[in-house]
């Protein structure tokens, strides 16, 4: 994994402009899923309107429409599927480009359902793949060309995209990219590659941007954020340390944490913070350990309730929500297998 700056695709950037010179055009982003594809969202959402597009409403008067997808809400396949069948005549008639991203679209059963029943898909791009979206755009603006760019091993990470953020006030802050868990009922680190975190110059240098511009509230996003690792023992709480130093930011939050990786130097440094919230979302899963050991969640019933003990003793004034699921899911390892 290497950290790059996102350099080649200004050029792209800058190419899909002079072809754009002139013309008005709108764009339409749909976005399915959790807080880090809406990240993932306004960074697409950013490059575009660096390349000449006005953000729009409705994809039915829009030059281009993507489609941020998710594969762990239940019905984002139909909702995908019915939204395609929606535009195909519009496609035809207009010839508004369609392309289609995140994390359904590192599924290899997705992939060939598209190609087959849908092939007026421009652009079909993975979760790794987000910086190269002006460079798709500019092949089949320049070529019209149908691109397929998916890659299934671990992406890099790259520092500089434009970013065009959905509020003035509150802003999200990846710092890290995948998961290492593999918990068996989920699919997070087939499609979004294992851990791979941000230097923390990097991170602060954005929050510091933010403050900057007036922003006061942030969120530091991650699939198991907790596990953040900066190297050299800069870990998870040595981060919420120097984000709180941060001029201008008065309110820290952070989504999702996991359990095990709940230490006590985290624990410590939320009480004695004056910035973080104090309301802490703590997925539990399950309330049996024997499901939790299928589930491959590596702690206990007792476990999760002890460390509840421990932040609720620490951190009075806490406020904890949490995530269960009823009955072993299933029903989600028939997906997995596909993806692999």
């Amino acid at each position: 994994m290497e950290i790059l700056e996102f350099d080649t695709e200004k050029e792209y950037i800058e190419k899909v402009k002079e072809i754009n010179k002139e013309k008005i055009l709108k764009y339409h982003i749909l976005t399915m899923g959790c807080m880090l594809n809406e990240n993932d969202s306004e960074k697409i959402c950013g490059m575009i309107e660096k390349m000449g597009y006005t953000k729009c409403d409705d994809p039915k008067k829009s030059d281009l429409i993507v489609f941020n997808t998710c594969c762990i809400r239940e019905n984002a396949e139909e909702k995908l599927f019915g939204k395609l069948g929606e535009l195909k005549k519009y496609k035809k008639e207009t010839g508004s480009i369609i392309a289609i991203g995140g994390c359904m679209m590192q599924e290899k059963h997705i992939q060939e359902k598209l190609k087959i029943s849908y092939p007026y898909i421009d652009i079909i791009f993975g979760t790794h793949t987000i910086n190269k979206l002006p460079e798709d755009l500019y092949h089949v603006l320049s070529k019209d060309k149908k691109i397929n760019d998916i890659l299934d091993i671990d992406g890099d990470i790259y520092e500089g995209l434009p970013i065009k953020r959905q509020d003035k006030t509150k802003a999200l802050v990846t710092i890290m990219y995948g998961c290492n868990n593999f918990c068996t009922y989920c699919i997070v680190p087939y499609v979004r590659g294992r851990e791979r975190s941000r230097k923390p110059d990097d991170i602060l240098k954005e929050v510091d941007s933010l403050a900057k511009e007036g922003y006061k509230e942030i969120t530091l996003l991650g699939q198991n954020v907790n596990s953040y690792n900066g190297g050299n023992g800069y870990n998870f709480a040595s981060l919420l340390k120097d984000v709180e130093k941060i001029e201008g930011i008065e309110r820290i939050r952070f989504i999702s944490p996991h359990p095990k990786d709940f230490t006590d130097d985290v624990i410590d440094t939320i009480k004695e913070s004056k910035k973080i919230c104090k309301v802490l979302h703590l997925p539990l899963q399950s309330g049996s350990t024997e499901v939790l050991k299928r589930m491959n969640r590596k702690y206990t019933k007792e476990n999760f309730l002890e460390l509840v003990e421990k932040i609720q003793k620490r951190i009075p004034e806490v406020v904890l929500s949490t995530d269960i699921i009823v009955r072993f899911p299933a029903e989600k390892l028939k997906r997995i297998s596909k993806t692999r």
